[in-house]
């Protein structure tokens, strides 16, 4: 599943030909950063989450495609300035590491479930639609509109995204020639050219001419790596998702607090039940904010914070009559998660990202490649735990959650949206896996959001106005700052959920918020 349907249908076509999970999360990936260019990009970073059916015997890995600050990037190139500027090529301050996690995986595929399929296959949807055009969602459309003002001078936005100037309409005909011309490079030459080969040396080149410190050095010194998850003991099972530099972890924490407030016998539409979670994601993101950074310049063991006597702790804090003050979120991201899981029952949950609408804005010149402007997140203050270093990977909201639950089920999900993130995941898996909703049910529900994501600049607890009037005025009564948001909006986004069964059986669901589908044969 997918939040572009064009992308589920990719990965579909994939597993049809015989490929694994993998092999059809590399085929969807590489069409969603073709068909929602202002949510993702081959310019972006990714994570992935794998749950395999090695030879070994079943296994969780995780694979970390996150770029580090370039070797020149230094905080004096920033005076006068408060904070790393959000657009232009000032922003472009990380390398990319989506391609290389793709190529990682893929790896992992051969490896350990005896992936087959060559690149070109995998490639081969994504580039038909660069070259011969995908239609505009409404999506993309509200997003070029909303983000024009701040976008249209920034090198190649306006050649690459707008159409005679002006935002292009929805459904017209979106076409990224030099895109699928990168993308041919790449089935052709293999991944490791975006990292070591001529398409690796004409964006170094592109990236000078627009300002970035990145360099060809930065390119070819990078490498993704494969990671141990971080895991949570649920009472319903085991609940995985990926270590710093993500906010994994707070993914995991916030279930392992609703767990012990025991939120089960709650109505997942009440006061109680988001009073419980809002609560949790407090306490969560203090931890976030205080500790979470590249794991090398971190003085605490992420895994402490799931050990049950520290949840225990956590949670004996919580006042479940009273809202906590809240101090601020981290601000907006724009993401896509995706979720594959195939016959044999491998599983993969992946997410990936360029950080605001259409990342940095940048589009290089020769390649097409739109950059993502993650970098902006550094923090120029020495003393911050997340201060511009060269070479430091950045903070980021990025998480993919997997579950292996007691009762035999495999469960993928995740959601995008930056402070968004963890706290919907949180909706997703205790509606289902607590409160029995099938997973469409659970994916469609009114949903929350404390703090920012893409589009809001306030601190506010969100609602969707489909929740009942008595579970905000007692919100309301016990202290928290209410926001109404539309019925299905947008700025709660696009989560998904694909479940697979001890018979084999399937369930998903693909959120109405988006453009996507949950898709089987």
């Amino acid at each position: 599943m997918a939040p572009h349907a064009l992308a589920s249908q990719s990965a579909l076509s994939v597993l049809r030909d015989g490929g694994n999970a993998i092999e059809a999360m590399v085929a969807a990936a590489a069409t969603i950063a073709v068909v929602y260019p202002h949510m993702n990009s081959i310019g972006g970073d990714s994570f992935w989450l794998m749950s395999l059916n090695a030879p070994s015997g079943r296994q969780v890995v995780g694979v970390e495609g996150c770029g580090a600050a370039a070797a020149g990037a230094r905080r004096e190139n920033y005076v006068g300035r408060d904070t790393i500027p959000f657009r232009d090529g000032s922003s472009a301050v990380t390398l990319a590491g989506t391609v290389s996690a793709w190529d990682k995986s893929l790896e992992l595929s051969r490896e350990q479930v005896g992936g087959r399929l060559p690149l070109s296959r995998l490639l081969v949807d994504a580039i038909d639609y660069a070259r011969h055009g995908m239609p505009v969602t409404a999506s993309q459309h509200r997003n070029t509109v909303g983000k024009l003002s701040e976008l249209r001078d920034v090198p190649g936005f306006a050649d690459t995204f707008l159409h005679d100037g002006t935002a292009p309409a929805t459904g017209s005909l979106f076409c990224q020639p030099r895109l699928a011309a990168s993308l041919e490079q790449l089935a052709r030459a293999g991944l490791k050219d975006y990292y070591v080969g001529d398409l690796a040396r004409s964006m170094a080149v592109d990236l000078e001419r627009v300002g970035s410190p990145l360099a060809l050095a930065d390119f070819e010194s990078h490498s993704a790596i494969q990671r141990v998850p971080l895991w949570l003991e649920h009472r319903r099972g085991r609940v995985y998702n990926m270590p710093p530099p993500t906010q994994g972890l707070l993914s995991l924490m916030i279930l392992g607090l609703m767990d012990r407030l025991d939120i089960s016998n709650a109505d997942h539409l009440s006061a109680e039940y988001v009073h419980a979670a809002v609560e949790s994601a407090k306490c969560a993101f203090r931890v976030r904010d205080r500790h979470l950074t590249d794991p090398r310049f971190m003085h605490v063991d992420p895994a402490s914070f799931l050990d049950a006597t520290a949840l225990d702790a956590m949670a004996a804090t919580i006042d479940m009559n009273r809202a906590a003050p809240w101090g601020g979120g981290k601000g907006p991201a724009d993401t896509v998660w995706l979720g594959v899981i195939d016959g044999d029952g491998n599983a993969v949950s992946m997410i990936q990202s360029i950080y605001h609408e259409f990342g940095s804005g940048v589009v290089l010149t020769q390649s097409g490649v739109n950059w993502q402007n993650r970098g902006a997140s550094f923090s120029l203050d020495p003393r911050h735990i997340n201060a511009l270093e060269p070479g430091k990977k950045p903070f980021h909201t990025l998480n993919p959650a997997l579950a292996e639950l007691n009762d035999g089920r495999t469960m993928v999900y995740g959601n995008m949206g930056g402070d968004g993130q963890p706290q919907s995941q949180s909706a997703v898996f205790t509606r289902t896996v607590e409160h029995g909703l099938n997973p469409q049910a659970a994916v469609s529900a009114p949903r929350w959001l404390l703090g920012r994501t893409w589009g809001q600049a306030s601190d506010t607890l969100k609602l969707e106005n489909r929740f009942p009037e008595s579970t905000v005025s007692q919100l309301r009564a016990m202290g928290h700052e209410l926001e109404l948001l539309a019925a299905f909006d947008e700025a709660c986004g696009h989560a998904g959920c694909a479940i697979r069964h001890p018979d084999g059986t399937f369930e998903a669901g693909s959120d109405p918020r988006s453009d996507g589908a949950a898709v089987a044969f």
